[in-house]
């Protein structure tokens, strides 16, 4: 059986204990796709949603929610950020990709940072275009990219 690191000897779920690591440069990329109506994608492109700006909305949430990992993640440490940056693209008028970026100096990942801020911001996105759009779908997310640490570089090869 796979070692699990947040789980001890009896089975019991722990926080894995970074005190001995050192810290290092730390990056994750993380993405989240949200498909739509054509009319849905128009609306937020052209910034005629009823609730706002949906973009900048969701930007600011996902920002605000890699804050917050720790506090949503039982087991995830909580780490002084040093950036965090999201950012969307249509790929097509229907296809959304949220792609957002971590940054740190720890002992431990930003991962969960990464993919939390892009899940969010795809929620956010749900959120504030639900009314025109209960069809819209959060899928595909995903970490893209993860440098540093003892374990290397993580780069996924598959698109959607």
């Amino acid at each position: 059986m796979a070692d699990f690191t947040h789980l001890d000897s009896s089975g019991a779920a722990r926080m894995v204990d970074v005190g001995q690591k050192k810290p290092t440069a730390r990056e994750a990329v993380a993405e989240a796709y949200v498909t739509m109506k054509v009319e849905t994608g128009k609306a937020i492109r052209d910034n005629q949603n009823q609730k706002g700006e949906v973009l900048q909305v969701a930007r600011l949430a996902g920002i605000m929610a890699a804050k917050r990992t720790d506090e949503l993640i039982p087991l995830c440490h909580g780490l002084p950020l040093e950036s965090i940056d999201v950012d969307f693209a249509f790929e097509d008028p229907t296809t959304l990709r949220i792609t957002a970026t971590a940054r740190v100096t720890a002992k431990t990942g930003i991962e969960m940072e990464a993919m939390t801020a892009a899940s969010v911001a795809a929620l956010t996105v749900y959120d504030m275009c639900k009314a025109i759009d209960r069809g819209m779908e959060v899928r595909h997310i995903r970490l893209i990219k993860k440098s540093g640490g003892k374990s290397g570089t993580y780069q996924r090869d598959v698109k959607p």
